[in-house]
């Protein structure tokens, strides 16, 4: 087919029709193709520069996710009412696409690429990360690029002991498990695994509870392989698409940073040091002296006739040897650059409470790994707001994580949060929402961050420890208890070596990082980077069962720093009631224009946050101001006039001059007025706040209750008799109302005048 004819292939693809479409938009990319599932469609373009980047050390992909809200037929939020930098979704989903295809170019490849997915539609139904990674693919392989795809991804959703495909996100509430995967086939016609991205779901702990099974570990390594034959015909499509449209391949240039021979010099002259310097196990002290090597080396080849002239070979050459003295010395000793064996962890340790306003926190270290979690409490009203394509609009829990310079010993730029701690921090939220109460059980929002104070290998599973403690120790009631550890691999002279608890150093001269966080019953989330271009589901299904051993001893750490959820909230956290009120009642206890409830939080001094179904939320410190705002509330939504007789100490919360002082009735909505009259206790009064003021406590009882009015009459007590004091008694006066009126009219005059004639 010419290229830049529109084609199009669309297949049955588990209930949905999945549609790939190229040659119709975006004709002057490299590479475009719009992929429809359902109704959700996407537009992923691939563009790579013409010339290389030579001075770059690394592959410079960039992968960006566009998402608009026309596509799900909402304007934007905020003032400008337009898209504006990402969303964290969107970098997630970056993120996503851009682990799976960067280890599928070649080696010294250096022209940049740029990958854009565009959501043109959202159905709210199926969701568009996974489509976008398949979509990426087949752009990159339109576009000529050297490409060692396909690959493409698919969402997993374990619900009742089995696995759907590409579940909707309404389907993901009956599932306990959700799993993204990535990956393509290989030289053997088999499909590798390239990425994994999976948590168990939200509402997890609640259906395993009610009898469903548990995404174990057994049951992920399942589901891997399970993945396989979606994958493969995924892969089969784009194939189709390509065979079809593809342009003719582009001449792409490779720079190989060093040449075999440069390795084998720096073998000869310093390779006996080298291996020595591997095997100190401080990390300090063994950079410091692999770089007095290094120096070395550089100044050895520098007076060399031969070599001289290819200095700039020098350091990725030495470390290449390097990774290669670590590699050889895993796989044929059994040792590791610390001394540690392929299974064995670091020393642990775990403290609680160390920040004394905080209301929850945790330190947790591993090695020279540490990370210091903090948990803070709010009101529900503190959810973030999402404006975003998802059908979710607000998320409760959430978790933050911060990576500065110093915890690696280095100096850089503070500029917010960049998206790898974005995606950390999404990680170990994602490890511990399954264990968080709802909001039912816990109405509170809750925030998590994690500092990074040391790094020396896996912070992400390290935090998801830390924020285990804070979250406890801030009396969060959390359902189980959740640790993380990394795993490592090394595939060399035909082996698999699988590595528990790996160092910064084995992360970046190994094949493999696998994240596995969970309970002691089941995994709660999982996060598989590879450099390869696929590692067999059966190697990663015994990594998955050597993390579970790590992880229980992981969980013993932290259960000896504190082994359940405080009983009691920190002092400095909100004490949180909860009042349900019939929704009729809402208007009468906010009151007009707020006045009401305005009234109530200055009164108390807590803070009330009103729901449209008649949940009410009402927070205090110490809690005795929630106490009495609950009672207020209530007495407005279940108002119960009280019986003459009843006596009580009141506050007064009113004084009107002339009239008398306003007294709050405990557990009725009304006040009761007690008579100027009958403020001093038979001593004459002119005015009321010379004895009574506002906030001042008087013991009284009611003396008469007008229902129809819904006035109530109260009576002081006397101090030092016990008794009701109802004011002056009143004395007909002569000639008065009380048959005074008769006698004037006797008198025969008005008034009472009597009318006889003058003298």
């Amino acid at each position: 087919m010419v290229s830049g004819t529109p084609f199009a292939i669309e297949r049955d693809f588990f209930g949905h029709t999945l549609r790939f479409e190229t040659g119709k938009l975006a004709g002057q990319a490299d590479g475009a193709v719009v992929v429809t599932y359902g109704e959700t469609q996407m537009l992923v373009t691939a563009v790579a520069s013409r010339s290389p980047k030579e001075q770059l050390d690394f592959f410079p992909l960039t992968v960006d996710v566009e998402e608009r809200m026309y596509a799900a037929g909402k304007i934007p939020g905020g003032f400008f009412r337009r898209e504006g930098r990402p969303s964290e979704g969107a970098i997630l989903t970056a993120r996503l696409i851009d682990r799976p295809l960067r280890p599928s170019f070649p080696k010294g490849f250096r022209n940049e690429v740029h990958v854009i997915a565009t959501v043109l539609s959202a159905d709210q139904v199926n969701p568009p990360d996974v489509i976008a990674i398949t979509g990426a693919s087949l752009a990159v392989l339109l576009g000529g690029m050297p490409f060692g795809g396909p690959v493409a991804g698919l969402r997993l959703g374990y619900r009742s002991g089995q696995w759907v495909v590409n579940p909707s996100y309404q389907d993901m509430d009956e599932c306990t498990f959700d799993l993204v995967v990535a990956g393509g086939p290989n030289s053997e016609g088999d499909i590798d695994i390239i990425m994994v991205e999976a948590e168990a779901t939200p509402g997890a702990w609640n259906l395993i509870k009610a009898g469903h099974p548990a995404p174990t570990e057994a049951v992920v390594a399942g589901g891997l392989e399970f993945a396989k034959a979606p994958i493969r015909e995924l892969c089969e499509m784009q194939s189709e698409v390509v065979k079809a449209a593809a342009k003719a391949a582009r001449e792409f240039p490779t720079f190989p940073e060093y040449r075999e021979d440069i390795v084998e010099w720096i073998s000869q002259v310093v390779g006996a040091d080298l291996a020595a310097a591997l095997q100190v196990a401080d990390k300090h002290d063994r950079e410091a002296r692999i770089d007095e090597i290094k120096a070395s080396v550089a100044e050895k080849i520098a007076g060399d006739e031969t070599l001289g002239g290819r200095a700039e070979e020098v350091s990725p050459a030495f470390r290449a040897l390097v990774k290669r003295l670590v590699r050889r010395r895993i796989v044929r000793e059994g040792l590791r650059m610390d001394g540690r064996t392929p299974q064995e962890i670091r020393p642990l340790s775990a403290e609680v409470n160390l920040l004394p306003r905080a209301h929850g926190s945790g330190l947790f270290q591993r090695g020279e790994t540490q990370v210091l979690s903090i948990a803070t409490l709010g009101m529900l009203r503190m959810t973030q707001m999402i404006d975003t394509l998802d059908p979710e609009e607000e998320k409760r829990y959430m978790h933050h994580y911060n990576f500065p310079p110093f915890s690696t010993g280095e100096t850089g730029f503070m500029r917010g949060p960049r998206r790898r701690e974005i995606g950390h921090g999404a990680l170990a939220e994602r490890a511990l929402l399954p264990v968080v109460p709802p909001e039912e059980e816990f109405p509170y929002a809750i925030r998590v961050v994690s500092e990074v104070l040391s790094s020396n290998g896996s912070t992400s599973m390290a935090s998801v420890c830390g924020s285990t403690l804070a979250l406890m120790d801030a009396g969060v009631p959390i359902h189980d208890l959740v640790g993380g550890i990394a795993m490592g691999l090394i595939r060399e002279e035909g082996k698999h070596v699988t590595l528990t608890d790996i160092l910064g150093a084995e992360d970046a001269y190994g094949d493999m990082d696998f994240k596995v966080a969970g309970t002691t019953e089941f995994v709660t989330a999982l996060q598989l980077d590879t450099k390869l271009t696929g590692i067999p589901a059966d190697v990663l299904g015994r990594a998955l069962e050597q993390a579970k051993v790590a992880r229980l001893q992981i969980l013993e750490a932290v259960k000896g720093a504190l082994p359940a959820p405080r009983t009691e909230l920190s002092p400095f956290a909100p004490q949180i009631i909860t009042v349900q009120i019939p929704v009729d009642k809402i208007g009468e206890v906010i009151g007009p224009k707020g006045k009401k409830i305005n009234e109530i939080q200055a009164e108390t001094g807590a803070e009330i946050d009103i729901h449209d179904d008649g949940r009410i939320f009402i927070a205090s410190k110490g809690g005795e101001g929630a106490d009495r705002a609950r009672e207020i509330i209530e007495a407005i939504a279940h108002p119960v006039l009280p019986e003459a007789g009843m006596r009580f100490k009141g506050k007064v919360v009113g004084v009107r001059e002339g009239l008398g002082a306003f007294i709050a009735i405990p557990g009725s909505a009304k006040d009761g007025l007690l008579h100027i009259s009958k403020v001093g206790l038979g001593k004459r009064v002119e005015r009321v706040e010379d004895v009574l003021k506002v906030g001042d406590e008087i013991e009284v009882e009611v003396q008469k209750v007008d229902p129809a009015l819904g006035k109530i009459s109260l009576s002081p007590i006397n101090p030092e008799t016990g008794e009701r004091y109802d004011g002056p008694e009143r004395r007909p006066r002569e000639g008065g109302r009380d048959g005074g009126r008769d006698g004037r009219r006797d008198g025969g005059g008005r008034g009472g005048r009597d009318r006889r004639p003058r003298d």
